[in-house]
């Protein structure tokens, strides 16, 4: 009984296992498919001038540049830390 019930579970894995990968192959053949009739759009980057300090001609402001790396260090080293 033992020996039956260990075969029939290997065997309900396999079928598993092989409907899944039958699956992805089949969803990875649409996805090519409809890949090859209409290639994807490359996204368009907007251009905005900027006008100095840190802000954009709308007004808007933007995140300022952090300080490089060396000069965070310097700055670290000099307020006592350890790096």
């Amino acid at each position: 009984m033992a020996k039956d019930e260990g075969k029939s579970g290997k065997a309900e894995r396999d079928a598993a296992s092989r409907a899944v990968i039958d699956n992805m192959a089949k969803l990875k053949a649409q996805r090519l498919a409809r890949e090859a009739l209409a290639p994807p759009i490359a996204a368009v980057k907007k251009k905005v001038a900027k006008t100095g300090a840190g802000k954009t001609v709308a007004g808007k402001k933007t995140v300022e540049k952090s300080p490089a790396l060396a000069a965070w260090l310097a700055g670290q080293q000099s307020g006592g830390r350890r790096t």
